[in-house]
């Protein structure tokens, strides 16, 4: 049964005009490790279809929870924790978290439980990263809003080309199709579309404005498994779509507060079957939507110290390969499809991993018709 149908049959009334906040389901946080329960999204009695994990903020979080009189020794902040991270992303069992206080990539490495920074050095030394998307050969793509430019990173994180120069544009986030990366410049309010290897502008979307096709303050960027590109658009409170030749199709999304509405919406992530994730620093959660870009539910929780706790959450990242590093960390009837990682700026669930699937035993609604695509 495909993802999208399950939600738009089963998420109805009260889920379209709620955010879940979970309160008092959890154990309160102390230092030794404490049993709590599972946390899922959207709340009972709705069936179940996200489920909270982990939280990365530091070398702790690899290692398990210290003691307190390891606390009392070393201090609280050991050095080797985030600061200000904005976006990640997971491969091959690392993940990978762009900082910009940090002034380079945090990566923390699941298997071996190693925690580390790669800044760089000479040509290819960050200075304040905000996102990092790796494509399929393992080639990274860093984009620095300090530099203004994009850093190109092999795959043994050796340090390749810069993509622009410094001044040319200011660049948020990328999304890889093919042989084509497609860049957000806030301070131009478009997207450039470039050769991946060379960096050669191939041509360039959106201008500044509210009307279809018009940018303002774009900040992230995502691509669709029909190939359609999605931009974020703070100012706007809103996502446009585009085709992926930079062509206007629809655009969702306004200010306000209810279900469906932004107030400072950032990271965005599309999943195989055409979900649409949208974090709002705002409103301190992630509002999933389907193709047409029909609210369906919200995930995350603005109170400290709770599971999923969520705070300024800017970077969402979609990841169907590490599953298995982390089905030991859900509730053992619920089977993850994949995983959901967001990032929040701020408070200490600097990177919160979510898992989508379904819970066994638990009645889940008949497939109903989806909507179809407008023809372009």
């Amino acid at each position: 049964m495909s993802p999208t149908k399950i939600l738009s049959a089963s998420l109805t009334g009260a889920l379209l005009l709620a955010f879940v906040v979970l309160a008092g389901c959890v154990s309160a946080p102390v230092k030794a490790p404490v049993e709590t329960e599972a946390v899922f999204y959207p709340s009972p009695p709705d069936p179940p279809r996200i489920q909270y994990l982990a939280t990365f903020a530091g070398l702790k979080d690899l290692e398990g929870e210290r003691s307190a009189l390891a606390d009392f020794v070393a201090g609280e902040d050991s050095g080797e924790d985030l600061k200000r991270p904005y976006g990640a992303t997971i491969r091959e069992g690392k993940i990978y978290v762009a900082d910009n206080q940090l002034g380079g990539l945090a990566i923390f490495d699941l298997k071996a439980k190693q925690f580390s920074v790669l800044s760089g050095s000479g040509g290819g030394r960050m200075q304040r990263p905000l996102t990092i998307k790796i494509d399929k050969d393992g080639t990274r793509y860093v984009t620095d809003s300090g530099r203004q430019q994009v850093l190109v990173f092999d795959d043994k994180d050796n340090f390749v080309t810069t993509l622009g120069v410094k001044g040319e544009f200011k660049p948020v986030d990328t999304a890889i199709l093919g042989d084509r990366l497609y860049m957000v410049d806030i301070e131009h309010h478009e997207v450039r579309v470039m050769d991946k290897r060379s960096g050669k502008l191939l041509f360039k979307f959106g201008k500044a404005g509210s009307g279809e096709g018009e940018l303002y303050h774009p900040t992230n960027i995502a691509i669709g498994p029909d190939n359609d590109v999605f931009v974020v658009e703070t100012s706007n409170f809103r996502v446009s779509r585009f085709t992926s030749e930079g062509k206007f199709v629809r655009s969702f999304g306004e200010a306000g507060q209810g279900a469906g509405h932004f107030a400072r919406p950032k990271g965005i992530a599309v999943d195989r079957n055409g979900l649409i994730y949208v974090g709002d620093a705002a409103f301190q959660n992630v509002q999933i939507f389907d193709n047409s870009g029909r609210p369906l539910m919200a995930f995350g929780q603005p109170k400290d110290g709770l599971p999923g706790m969520l705070n300024l959450p800017a970077g969402v990242s979609i990841d169907y390969d590490n599953v298995a590093l982390f089905r030991d960390k859900a509730d053992p009837k619920f089977a993850i499809e994949y995983l959901i990682l967001v990032v929040s700026q701020f408070g200490p669930n600097k990177v919160d991993v979510f898992g989508f699937g379904k819970k066994a035993g638990v009645d889940y609604p008949r497939e109903e018709k989806s909507e179809e695509k407008p023809a372009k």
